[in-house]
């Protein structure tokens, strides 16, 4: 099968050590910040780096925490 060695367990993914630049916006500062009458973040977006195998997680946090993923791209060695 492919992915695995002779033993049954996985082999090295080609995704391992991937990284993704998640551009964001809306996220909230934090539940005490939000409860000001003013913005604290001037900027339209910000940039999170994510590993390839926590993409799901982070994208569930994002949510929660109000924000909008505007892209999502690559980032290689160059």
């Amino acid at each position: 099968m492919m992915g695995q060695n002779a033993f049954g367990t996985a082999t090295a993914s080609p995704s391992k050590g991937r990284m993704f630049l998640y551009e964001v916006t809306g996220m909230r500062q934090n539940q005490e910040t939000d409860k000001n009458g003013y913005p604290i973040r001037q900027s339209g977006s910000i940039f999170i780096k994510v590993p390839y195998s926590r993409m799901n997680q982070e994208m569930q946090r994002i949510t929660r925490m109000g924000g909008e993923i505007v892209s999502i791209k690559p980032l290689t060695g160059e």
